[in-house]
């Protein structure tokens, strides 16, 4: 007979990274923002940028959304803020939090975020980097005729790190953007997989030069060669790619209530008819096709999709680098929106957009990097809302191979 209830382990691990100094760590990490020129006038500035900057950061790491939840994060934490900024005049007010950021040079920030970044990457490697766009949609504001905010970044699946990002200008698209944020990033023998906006003769001669290689998908904004790859496969399968050199990957997934079979077929160029402008597409090796079937549990969805690649002939390696591209759509656009609530936000005015973008991506790869707390980005957020403890550990962990000092801190 059950004698009542009975103390039971967690399973949610206690501990967290082996316990640091706050001002340390929080030191270390402010030293890649101070680059940030001040925007303010001498007599207004009577809070630190440094202070507003770190308190803007920790609070977003802890679920903030706009300059009045950063202002409540400061004003609970204050007795622990103070142990390592200096806070002068205390916990500066929403509407300074929002006239500093608005005019914050989006450039030095994002810059600062880069020199961050590379610390990070220049020991663990990038194989794969994904580059996707993505709109916040509730930035616009009518009356000035102000369109949504449009972002393209870069993402690493391997490492769960968004390597870097670059504002779409509002007459503009993509196409213009990416050959940018390609330039920001130090891409030397990496793949770069895009999708179907960025498929352009000019970003895959960026990308070759680069001595990088690059996935690129096909579709109906290149209609005659994508028809022409299209119609080759469908032949060539039909005949079972008789005298063909193709090489075929195959894998199955379950997960999300579904089960995915999916089939990746390479052939090098050398093996079908000249492609349209074929000779214009800078180091193009191979075409690709990806057949999926998914099985929900009421249907059966088929999706077939194209490819062009500057490397060899191998499904393998590029099927694994195509399925690593999805990872920026679920794992840092769909987190962006879902956890940090970017698309509902209406942060809109001068540079605040790009800027409160930018911290929301701090947040992601300093909550990604934390891994005593083996739970969802949202639950590690929270748990850094709480516990001031786990908050420096989150920060410890976003230092990790950046300096031989903090490599203890990191697991």
């Amino acid at each position: 007979m059950s004698t009542g209830f009975q103390n039971k382990k967690s399973k949610t691990k206690a501990s967290f990274a082996p316990s640091v100094n706050s001002f340390d760590i929080t030191s270390k990490f402010q030293e890649y923002f101070t680059q940030v020129k001040d925007p303010r006038t001498e007599r207004t500035r009577w809070h630190l940028l440094t202070d507003i900057i770190t308190i803007s950061i920790l609070a977003v790491i802890a679920a903030a959304q706009g300059w009045e939840d950063i202002e409540e994060y400061g004003l609970n934490k204050k007795e622990w803020l103070q142990t390592f900024l200096e806070l002068p005049f205390g916990i500066p007010s929403p509407d300074t939090f929002r006239r500093v950021f608005e005019r914050i040079n989006p450039k030095e920030f994002e810059q600062c975020f880069q020199v961050w970044i590379q610390s990070l990457v220049e020991k663990l490697g990038v194989e794969v980097v994904a580059i996707d766009g993505k709109a916040l949609k509730s930035s616009y504001d009518r009356k000035s005729q102000l369109k949504a905010l449009h972002l393209v970044s870069a993402w690493s699946s391997e490492h769960r790190l968004v390597l870097g990002q670059t504002k779409v200008h509002a007459k503009s698209n993509e196409i213009t953007a990416i050959p940018a944020l390609l330039e920001m990033l130090d891409i030397s023998s990496c793949i770069i997989t895009i999708d179907a906006m960025g498929t352009q003769k000019s970003i895959a001669e960026e990308i070759i030069e680069a001595n990088a290689d690059y996935i690129l998908s096909l579709k109906d904004n290149h209609p005659k060669l994508h028809q022409t790859v299209k119609n080759w496969f469908e032949i060539a399968q039909s005949l079972g790619f008789k005298n063909v050199e193709v090489n075929i990957s195959r894998r199955v997934e379950k997960g999300h209530h579904r089960i995915e079979n999916r089939k990746v077929y390479t052939v090098p160029v050398s093996q079908i008819p000249a492609l349209y402008e074929q000779d214009d597409w800078v180091g193009l090796k191979t075409v690709v096709m990806v057949v999926r079937s998914i099985q929900h549990w009421n249907k059966i969805t088929n999706e077939v999709q194209f490819y062009i690649s500057s490397l060899a002939s191998d499904a393998n390696k590029i099927g694994s680098a195509i399925r690593q591209h999805w990872g920026i759509e679920n794992s840092v656009h769909w987190t962006l929106d879902v956890t940090f609530h970017e698309d509902e936000c209406r942060i809109r005015s001068l540079h605040s957009p790009q800027n409160f973008a930018l911290l929301r991506r701090i947040a992601l790869n300093a909550l990604e990097r934390e891994s005593s707390f083996r739970r969802s980005i949202r639950q590690k957020s929270r748990r850094a809302a709480m516990n001031d403890q786990y908050m420096v550990s989150v920060l410890a962990a976003a230092l990790c191979n950046s300096s031989p000092l903090l490599e203890s801190t990191c697991q």
